[in-house]
């Protein structure tokens, strides 16, 4: 119950497990075009153009901001945590001025404060973590993808926490590039960067002075690859991971399948059954609002007397594994439980269940039951 890798569908396993195609068989160009097609429904951008590259999350972000950023731009990040400090350093080494607005752990920064920094020069650029992964806090970009176009600036939501589990409507809110990697709520094991870039950033690259400054995240390189494959063509830059991608084409399908809307109300009951038996258990969570509390993960403190190394070997001890902090400042003080893509009522209700365990082994004190109870009422109505 980590957030990412999570937990991954038999059939998405299966088409893993498959024996291995030319990256250039019909079936395989097909399934690639498949998977161009079936992003644009679930990032809820018709007219955007999707990339699916070998790499990690983190690829996502260089790709974005390697391919936008020119020396001296002026970069707007946005920092609710780890990830948002990491867009800094990133943006940094293309030659970016960077500003970073940060926050104490566990709130996000108010809109007048973003919109008041936006007013007193040119940005190019403003980067969103939609999730922190590392601190559970969710940030809503529809309101700030709105005054970055009053401020003509580019919008680049990290989405590696929440595309495919948090609301995400890219073409409606105007955002320019949504980013995400397999691994978590898309719902495929490792090895995925995945962007889906707005007309308006497409044409921002292709206006750009000078050479993007990383050859392997160079979208022109790129795309005329995935033009390729979504006209059912070969086509070669590298070779791509071929059966990862006949994963995403399952993955993607059954996303579609279940509908945008009715997933995006999972997650959310999913979620809240677990924050309110976590409040319930008398624990406490880093984002200090609910309403700014992620439906992909949830950060909670420790219980008071008990260490981290104790508390997660008990709930270890239950089959259960959940994640250690990651933000450096509080790290030994919180734990994270990731509850997005296919995880279901059972998975967290036997997580509930296994904290609760922990708790009775820890002798800490508490209305036993109690958070399984309060979970139910929720999960059942």
């Amino acid at each position: 119950m980590i957030p990412g890798p999570i937990e991954f569908e038999p059939a998405v396993l299966q088409a893993l497990g498959a024996p291995t195609s030319s990256h250039v068989a019909p079936d395989f160009i097909n399934s690639f075009g498949n998977c161009i097609e079936l992003m644009r429904k679930i990032w809820q951008s018709p007219t955007g153009q999707p990339f699916i590259i070998a790499g990690s999350g983190t690829l996502a972000m260089d790709m974005a901001a390697a391919n936008l950023i020119e020396s001296n731009d002026n970069v707007l990040v946005l920092s609710t945590g780890y990830f948002g400090e990491r867009y800094a350093e990133i943006t940094k080494r293309y030659g970016a001025n960077v500003t970073i607005l940060t926050t104490e752990p566990g709130t996000t920064i108010p809109l007048e404060k973003i919109e008041t920094e936006l007013a007193k020069k040119s940005y190019k650029i403003i980067t969103i973590t939609h999730v922190d992964t590392s601190t559970g806090v969710l940030f809503d970009p529809k309101p700030i993808a709105e005054i970055a176009k009053k401020y003509n600036t580019l919008s680049i939501l990290d989405g590696v926490c929440s595309v495919a589990g948090e609301e995400i409507k890219q073409e409606e809110w105007g955002i320019d590039i949504v980013l995400t990697a397999s691994q978590k709520a898309i719902g495929v094991p490792p090895g995925l960067a995945l962007l889906m870039v707005s007309k308006k950033a497409m044409e921002s690259f292709k206006n750009r002075k000078s050479p993007v400054g990383n050859y392997y995240a160079d979208f022109t390189n790129w795309l005329p690859i995935m033009n390729a494959y979504e006209n059912r063509q070969a086509s070669y830059f590298g070779t791509p991971p071929v059966n990862l991608i006949a994963a995403l084409e399952v993955s993607l399908q059954q996303i579609v399948a279940e509908g945008m809307e009715t997933r995006f109300i999972r997650h959310i009951k999913i979620a809240t059954a677990f924050r309110e038996a976590m409040l319930a258990l008398g624990l406490l969570l880093l984002p200090t609002n609910k309403n700014h509390s992620a439906n992909t993960l949830t950060a909670t403190y420790y219980p008071k007397g008990i260490d981290a190394t104790t508390f997660l070997q008990k709930i270890g001890n239950n089959n259960v594994i959940v994640a250690g902090g990651l933000l450096p400042s509080l790290k030994t003080q919180y734990f994270r439980v990731g509850h997005m893509g296919s995880v279901n009522n059972n998975d967290i209700l036997a997580t509930i269940g296994a904290i609760e365990s922990c708790l009775i082994a820890c002798k800490y004190n508490y209305e036993k039951g109690i958070g399984i109870k309060t979970a139910l009422n929720i999960l059942n109505t």
